[in-house]
């Protein structure tokens, strides 16, 4: 009867994948038109004004991407614009005649809080020219006035709501709700501000956790605010004690404090930007997007023979992995590559990683070694260059980072999960192992370990720490004792960074390109960009493979239990990481 049902199930969802691929090749083939559609060069007026609305997401290098529901039989395509493709745009923009001036409204900054930075200092350079930025709003909050506080002329809803109260973040422990449950998690570490899993282990936050991410959020909000006052002419002093005593609070408050120019509706910023423009009606103004003019101006140099090659490293590092994270062994195998190209005269790691597997940092590590050997290596920080994302940049011929950067964190930790007590608590299930020899089962998973077993984790961490230490001493040509007292776990912000000597100068990705472009005594150059995207297609295929496997799981009850099982053993072999604590999210 068993067999019966699982054959009768496995019918109907053989039926459903059957149906599911001709709606693949259906929407692959609309996919492909519209990918051939939006690569056709669009039109630029004689006379435009740049709109930037920041409703496209920004990101370290353009992508599409492709999502499929099984259950609703419902897709969807989504598409990001390059950090990039954003600047060199804003660039051109500024030398283009047919530009007049900039207009946008950063409601939403869908971006990194590093690339906020990058942005807001190439419009700075646009403004810098002669030509004006006009900004309207009609909510404020830390980010999206930052934005907007950079512009000629900053205009907000007369009735808009605002709320800018500094930065924050929130860190949660769950030791109280682990210890209600049964799961027992032994930590292993070196670094006294490492504070990786410290919320697993702890009810609450430690001083040392504390301090780091205070003089943390004290130096982004420092850049930030030091940055507002100089664009809008007051101190940065008065700017936090007017946040300090909730002062600001809607269009009259932010009017008498000139943080903004005018309050208005929008038909009457529609008329500003007539007088601008020089014509009588709305209907009249001519916009372009920052991603249509891009599209239209951003082009690689075919002609130049000579490359400078960006290496975005994004994500977490893993050994093997997929196009989110880093892999060790795909991303050794590009540097590779890049070395053996001769073409490629300089080289950009663009690195935005918390960090990750210590031992996959160390086989890109190995491979930058060999490719700084025949050619320049200039590191550019994003929002996170933390960690293992430090280990691989370290030895860098030069480190570019920006003020709010998330870097250092020189520490090393493992985390060894002990769930069996939990399952025989809450689920009836008891484990009984069976080993060889006295500790064959110590990462099991199944049970705490012993003083024994424990010491023995903590010399692997500590050998791997001492790695990282003396390979940050050679790379930035600091005394081994400096980089421990500057690492032991802490994260630093960029601004930091720069003054104890993780990093050699403040700057973006432009900035290290055209850094790299002298290095080489390059006038004209190509930039070539790695990883090389996927297509449309080829993620849809993808897609198509991971929705097959899982309806396969589904099928059989049995493959699902022993799937979630090797994922716990996975999840307990011994490995060390040299990652931040946790993802920021700053508000």
């Amino acid at each position: 009867m068993k067999s019966f049902w699982r054959g009768l199930l496995g019918s109907f969802l053989g039926c459903c994948i059957a149906i599911f691929i001709v709606f693949l090749i259906g929407i692959g083939m609309i996919g492909s038109l519209a990918a051939v559609a939006s690569k056709s060069e669009p039109a630029i007026p004689k006379s435009a004004i740049l709109k930037l609305d920041f409703k496209t997401p920004v990101s370290e290098q353009s992508s599409e991407q492709f999502k499929f529901n099984p259950l609703t039989m419902g897709a969807n395509f989504s598409n990001s614009i390059s950090l990039l493709s954003v600047i060199k745009a804003i660039e051109e923009a500024a030398k283009d005649p047919a530009i007049k001036f900039i207009y946008m409204t950063p409601e939403t900054l869908n971006m990194g809080i590093s690339q906020a930075e990058e942005i807001r200092s190439a419009l700075k350079k646009f403004r810098d020219s002669g030509k004006a930025i006009v900004s309207y709003s009609t909510q404020f909050n830390n980010g999206n006035y930052y934005m907007a506080s950079v512009a000629d002329k900053v205009m907000f809803n007369s009735y808009g709501d605002a709320y800018i109260g500094g930065l924050s973040t929130n860190i949660l422990f769950f030791k109280d709700l682990l210890d209600k449950l049964g799961v027992n998690m032994q930590l292993i570490r070196h670094g006294k501000f490492k504070a990786a899993a410290e919320q697993f282990i702890k009810s609450d936050i430690s001083a040392e956790n504390r301090e780091q991410n205070q003089v943390m959020l004290n130096s982004i909000w420092g850049s930030w605010s030091e940055e507002i006052a100089e664009s809008r002419g007051f101190s940065s002093e008065n700017f936090n004690k007017w946040i300090d005593n909730l002062e600001i609070t809607d269009s009259h408050s932010l009017i008498e404090r000139h943080l903004i120019d005018q309050a208005c509706y929008q038909d009457e910023v529609g008329e500003y930007l007539c007088s601008l423009f020089d014509v009588k009606d709305t209907k009249d103004l001519q916009f372009i997007s920052i991603e249509k003019y891009a599209q239209a101006k951003v082009k690689p140099n075919v002609r130049a023979k000579s490359k400078i090659a960006v290496l975005y490293a994004s994500g977490e590092i893993v050994i093997d992995g997929g196009d989110n994270n880093i892999s060790g062994i795909k991303f050794a195998k590009t540097l590779e590559k890049v070395r053996k190209d001769s073409t490629v005269k300089a080289v950009v790691l663009r690195v935005n990683s918390p960090g990750g597997s210590a031992q996959a940092a160390e086989m890109i590590n190995r491979e930058l070694g060999l490719l700084k050997q025949v050619k320049p290596v200039i590191a550019s920080y994003g929002d996170y260059a933390a960690s293992g994302g430090y280990w691989i940049s370290a030895k860098s011929d030069k480190i570019f980072t920006n003020n709010t950067t998330l870097t250092g964190s020189i520490g090393v930790f493992s985390l060894v999960p002990s769930v069996g007590n939990a399952l025989n608590k809450n689920f009836h299930i008891n484990n009984v192992s069976i080993s060889t020899n006295k500790h064959s089962d110590a990462l099991s998973g199944m049970r705490q370990m012993d003083e024994a077993e424990l010491k023995y984790m903590q010399g692997t961490v500590e050998r791997v720490y001492t790695d990282f230490t003396e390979l940050v001493s050679e790379g930035r040509n600091l005394p081994v004792e400096k980089v421990d007292e500057i690492g032991q776990g802490r994260v630093w912000a960029g601004a930091d960074a720069l003054t104890i000597g993780l990093a050699d100068t403040k700057g973006g990705l432009i900035d290290a390109i055209e850094y790299a472009a002298v290095t080489v005594n390059l006038a004209d150059y190509q930039i070539v960009e790695y990883p090389v995207l996927k297509s449309t297609y080829e993620k849809l295929m993808e897609s198509f493979s991971q929705t097959k496997t899982s309806i396969e799981i589904l099928n059989d009850p049995v493959i699902l239990i022993e799937k979630a099982y090797s994922s716990l053993k996975e999840e307990t072999k011994i490995t060390q990481y040299a990652r931040l604590p946790y993802l920021y999210n700053i508000r």
